[in-house]
């Protein structure tokens, strides 16, 4: 195993800070000689994913009871209660162990390291119509054998932005400017990246206007270039745009339906078949929704464009169903996910069929980064359990197919497996997937997952090994 310096010392600030979340869970209840003697109708809010969206002004109403550290989390400004500045933070630790990186091909070996994030932010909001929200992290990696630009990013701004939001024609418009994230449905192509340890932020122009069940939403974005040369480094990738409109409606049948355009523009891309500037339409769908112990969630997506003077034809979809069972012990949901995208069929033939996954998320498959969503064909049934409320087990078996064997076999942020492509037969292998999740308290969580791949005879004989992956993660939010 790799030397992680300092892990001890790591450990013990995750312990404190775990301490320090049973502390504000439990002053959330209130002693009896300090509780409200009148019934309160607000509540504190929750820690949200987007930290941006979580409204603190409730802080005001003094029925609300008090936590160590609300002067922070609270600071008014001025006599209105919508005027005020916030202060959060998030910590990530998390421990992993890979013993066959591209299954022991390429540079691919057993590692083992820690990736730590710290975010804090700042957020101030102005009569409910203004915001400014700015968000600092800092990401390292420690022992890892090869760092990426998704392992560190030393001392930089994460986001940045200005909202303003106001009633428009019966509805209510959001316009947002400067570094921001932004996520679309599942994540499964336009994510903020939250699995890797460098979350993706988009120097973006974001507006949407929201009627009744409609929502209509236009972007112009460019993806933040990550380097770790020096702290506040990071700037616009000026080789590199995405930008399109989107229409989202509620409640049709069962579910709801969305839609969207973009334009995906890269200046230097590099396919096993072609190389030159990149521009991609992409055309997307989805639909999800519930019904009784039914759910579901549909995604389609085609892409045409041109990568130098090769023409882009490819697609892909991502699909899962589950059924709960809700009147069992553990509440048990089975669920199956099947998903494929396409791959380069006929290289040299001047067409691009591999599918170019645009930003995913990094754990849709599994942390392990073994499958990536490009020259694929993906089954999963799962078994969901749930022993109390806090407690999430799931236990899954994938299957992995190429698209094509013209293709290589890719995994995570569209690596590809040395010396695939054009080799064996269309079986990529198998794995198990066991991960468990602790909601600890209202302010600590933490997560283990365990993924084991078995590799097909044509991996085998490139020389490739079966891959173990396990990853300890303790997450503390402020």
């Amino acid at each position: 195993m790799a030397y992680i310096p300092s892990f001890p010392s790591r450990l013990a600030l995750l312990a404190a800070l775990w301490s320090c979340g049973h502390v504000l869970s439990a002053n959330a209840a209130g002693s009896t000689d300090d509780a409200p003697s009148v019934s309160c109708d607000v509540t504190r809010p929750a820690i949200l994913f987007n930290r941006w969206q979580e409204d603190w002004s409730v802080l005001s109403n003094p029925c609300v009871p008090d936590r160590p550290l609300d002067g922070l989390k609270y600071i008014p400004l001025g006599a209105d209660p919508a005027n005020y500045l916030s202060f959060g933070l998030n910590l990530r630790e998390r421990f992993e162990l890979n013993n066959a990186a591209l299954f022991g091909l390429g540079s691919g070996r057993d590692d083992s390291y820690v990736i730590q994030r710290t975010e804090i932010h700042v957020d101030a909001r102005f009569e409910s119509h203004l915001q400014i929200f700015v968000q600092f992290e800092d990401a390292r990696p420690f022992g890892k054998n090869t760092v990426s630009p998704v392992d560190r990013d030393v001392l930089d701004l994460e986001q940045a932005f200005v909202a303003y939001t106001s009633p428009l024609a019966g509805g209510e418009f959001k316009f947002r400017i400067g570094r921001q994230e932004m996520a679309f449905d599942l994540q499964r192509f336009v994510s903020v990246r939250d699995g890797p340890n460098v979350r993706q932020a988009f120097d973006a122009v974001w507006a949407d206007w929201e009627f009744q069940k409609w929502r209509f939403i236009a972007y112009v974005t460019q993806p933040v270039q990550y380097r770790d040369d020096q702290p506040f480094d990071d700037t616009s990738n000026k080789h590199l745009t995405f930008s399109g409109v989107r229409v989202e409606r509620h409640d049709i049948g069962p579910g709801d339906l969305s839609a969207y355009y973009s334009s995906y523009d890269r200046s230097n891309a590099q396919y096993l078949d072609a190389t030159g500037p990149e521009h991609r339409d992409v055309f997307d769908v989805r639909y999800a929704g519930s019904r009784q112990h039914i759910d579901w969630d549909i995604e389609s997506m085609l892409q045409a464009g041109h990568v130098g003077n090769d023409t882009i034809q490819a697609w892909a979809f991502g699909s899962i169903a589950g059924y709960t069972f809700a009147g069992f012990p553990g509440t048990p949901r089975v669920a199956l996910q099947l998903d494929g995208a396409s791959g380069d069929r006929h290289p040299g033939d001047g067409r691009i069929g591999t599918f170019n996954a645009l930003f995913p998320n990094g754990y849709y498959f599994t942390l392990a980064g073994y499958t990536g969503y490009s020259n694929l064909i993906h089954l999963k049934p799962s078994l969901t359990l749930k022993p109390n409320s806090a407690v999430t087990v799931l236990a899954a078996i994938g299957f992995q197919w190429r698209e094509t064997t013209a293709d290589a076999v890719y995994q995570q942020g569209g690596v590809a497996v040395p010396n695939t492509a054009g080799h064996g037969d269309a079986w990529t292998g198998m794995y198990t997937q066991v991960r468990v999740d602790w909601k600890v308290n209202a302010n600590v969580s933490a997560a283990i997952e365990a993924v084991h791949f078995e590799v097909g005879d044509s991996l085998r004989a490139l020389g490739a090994h079966n891959a173990d992956y396990i990853g300890v993660e303790g997450k503390f939010s402020w």
